[in-house]
């Protein structure tokens, strides 16, 4: 099979090109190396690969940058994400789309399903909800996969941020008020490979399964990694002051995933493990 990815430098798209390697004709390209924004460059750029699969993991995923830069954000999770979908068509490629738990506003108290009405809070939440609508708009053949609270070995993630904190500091305060499932890159990935080879088109949710808060989320993460004589204190979202709003309860149940029994996820607690082993 041959795969193009977008964002192949970040946490996601680098796993993707990692493992899809091994068994298929695989284009990883970065923000550098194909702009998004640039219609005609992205036409050009698909159609001299013909991808029979574009897995589009670029993004603005910066959720507070996303509320100071409006325009870069729907430039790039919009109308970028809506030229991959032009030139998914016009090549008769499969895309998946990487969305977010952000498209959800946070006030039900059950995991969400694919077939819950999202309404998101933020400007990142608006303008990856729009490129979900843009690429369902265009194409028959797509996957819409969202995810959250996405962590790996490498990159700039939440785990990384605690271990980093807890060299210089033996006091940390972690929000205690918003409730979402972490997801591991590498399970991740290994779903969506799992996924490609069926024509089970539609919308699915993917993340490792269970729950947690961000503070209980650092205390596994300081207690596997072994470290200790770290005070770490609960705190509101409204203590901690983000620009961007979040939802206070994101856990998505991977419902389609399941059913047409494609690849089960396992618990978040053992991705994290598999994280410190590695």
């Amino acid at each position: 099979m041959k795969i193009l990815i977008t964002g192949s430098k970040g946490q996601l798209g680098s796993e993707l090109v990692d493992l899809l390697s091994k068994d298929n004709e695989v284009y990883g390209l970065s923000h550098k190396e194909l702009d998004i924004v640039d219609k005609n460059i992205v036409i050009n750029s698909v159609s001299k690969i013909a991808p029979d699969v574009i897995i589009h993991c670029a993004a603005f995923v910066d959720a507070d940058g996303c509320e100071s830069d409006i325009k870069t954000s729907f430039n790039v999770n919009t109308i970028g994400s809506g030229n991959i979908a032009v030139a998914s068509k016009e090549t008769k490629s499969a895309m998946v789309y990487i969305s977010t738990d952000y498209v959800f506003d946070g006030k039900k108290t059950s995991p969400y399903l694919e077939s819950d009405i999202p309404n998101p809070l933020s400007v990142y939440g608006i303008s990856k909800y729009t490129g979900e609508q843009i690429v369902k708009h265009y194409l028959e053949k797509f996957f819409i996969v969202r995810t959250s609270w996405l962590f790996k070995r490498e990159g700039k993630n939440f785990v990384n941020t605690i271990i980093r904190l807890a060299k210089d500091k033996k006091d940390l305060k972690v929000v205690n008020d918003q409730v979402g499932s972490p997801t591991y890159a590498p399970d991740l990935a290994k779903a969506i490979s799992a996924l490609i080879l069926k024509n089970y088109y539609g919308t699915y949710h993917i993340t490792n399964s269970g729950k947690c808060s961000w503070y209980e989320f650092a205390k596994k993460i300081l207690e596997y990694a072994k470290i200790k004589d770290i005070k770490i204190t609960p705190i509101s979202t409204e203590e901690l002051n983000r620009q961007a709003p979040r939802p206070k309860y994101s856990v998505l149940k991977n419902f389609n995933l399941e059913k047409k029994k494609i690849y089960k996820m396992r618990n978040w607690e053992l991705a994290l493990k598999d994280f410190f082993k590695k």
